[in-house]
């Protein structure tokens, strides 16, 4: 893999795996990528087609956070396979590569300090739930969600068309975020705005859990289960700040190991990029009753389906 920061300014070394051993991460990754958007597009497909789900809005949270995983997936793959393939990229194609990305990146902390906020107003407001979190609501904070990622990303994208020449959009990099948006002061932007999502997020988690963890004893089942819930949420929003110190744990891993830079750097993307993706649909999907209840159906309507398939086909 190709690991190191280049562009069209200068130039440094750059490790570069065998053709065998390149062929056989690439193909890890995507088989990867497939199986895992195979279950959450399963998941997503199971929750639009029934209407018990599109009318509530904790699943209408949970099918964007999901699609959310699926877009994050197929860009860190494609970007993966490209950067074997062809190893540098047109730099206009690079930043709307990039863009895709850190929108989906900073929409999942967003979508669970919402979905927390929805448990506790479920626990401790009950008779306002219905008034409160409706479809149009839902709808409406999902938007507002883009546009906070709009808003964090696309300041970066007006420096980058102001401050670059002509020369640079025409030219290729190595596609990472520094090497589109170079100006210092946007690394320094990038950090204090991640910061501020975090922060607010992790406040979230905070109130709503206790909130909920002192909610009156009349409700002490839903609020257990309200609890757990929230505490998914702050396991997944782990996870999904691992991606903010990707390269961190990566530099502090291969500084220990140098001769194993390779190896550690496919491991780490590996686990923060790809298996943390399915991390949504088994702590917190599968676990839902209801859920359960109607993807069982719809995989034995399916197996039932290509059963009859097939019985015709062998009649013919």
């Amino acid at each position: 893999m190709n690991l190191l920061n280049t562009s069209v300014n200068f130039t440094t070394p750059v490790y570069r795996d065998t053709l065998q051993t390149a062929a056989l991460k690439n193909v890890i990754t995507v088989v990867l990528c497939i199986s895992i958007n195979y279950v959450n597009g399963t998941l997503v497909h199971t929750i639009r087609n029934h209407q018990v789900f599109n009318s509530n809005p904790r699943y209408i949270l949970y099918i964007h956070l999901v699609i959310n995983d699926m877009i994050l997936l197929i860009m860190f793959t494609l970007l993966q396979v490209l950067s074997y393939i062809v190893f540098t990229l047109d730099v206009s194609l690079c930043i709307v590569l990039q863009m895709v990305t850190i929108f989906v990146n900073l929409n999942n902390p967003l979508t669970l300090a919402i979905m927390a906020v929805e448990c506790y107003i479920a626990i401790c407001f009950p008779l306002r739930h219905t008034q409160i979190c409706t479809v149009k609501k839902t709808y409406v904070v999902i938007g507002l969600i883009w546009a906070l990622g709009a808003l964090s990303i696309i300041p970066d994208l007006f420096v980058t068309l102001t401050t670059e020449s002509i020369e640079f959009f025409n030219s290729r990099v190595f596609c990472l975020r520094e090497n589109v948006f170079r100006a210092p002061y946007l690394t320094v932007k990038r950090d204090v705005s991640n910061t501020e999502f975090l922060v607010i997020v992790w406040f979230t988690l905070f109130y709503t859990y206790f909130r909920i963890l002192f909610t009156a004893k009349a409700a002490a089942a839903d609020a257990k289960k309200a609890r757990n819930t929230v505490l998914l949420h702050g396991f997944q929003l782990l996870l999904c700040m691992l991606s903010y110190v990707f390269y961190i744990v990566l530099a502090g891993l291969t500084y220990f190991f140098p001769k194993d830079v390779l190896a550690i750097c496919f491991a780490v993307a590996i686990f923060i990029q790809i298996l943390s993706q399915l991390i949504s649909p088994l702590i917190y999907g599968l676990q839902d009753k209801m859920l359960m209840k109607y993807l069982k159906r719809y995989i034995c309507c399916t197996r039932n389906t290509k059963t009859q398939s097939q019985k015709r086909t062998a009649k013919t």
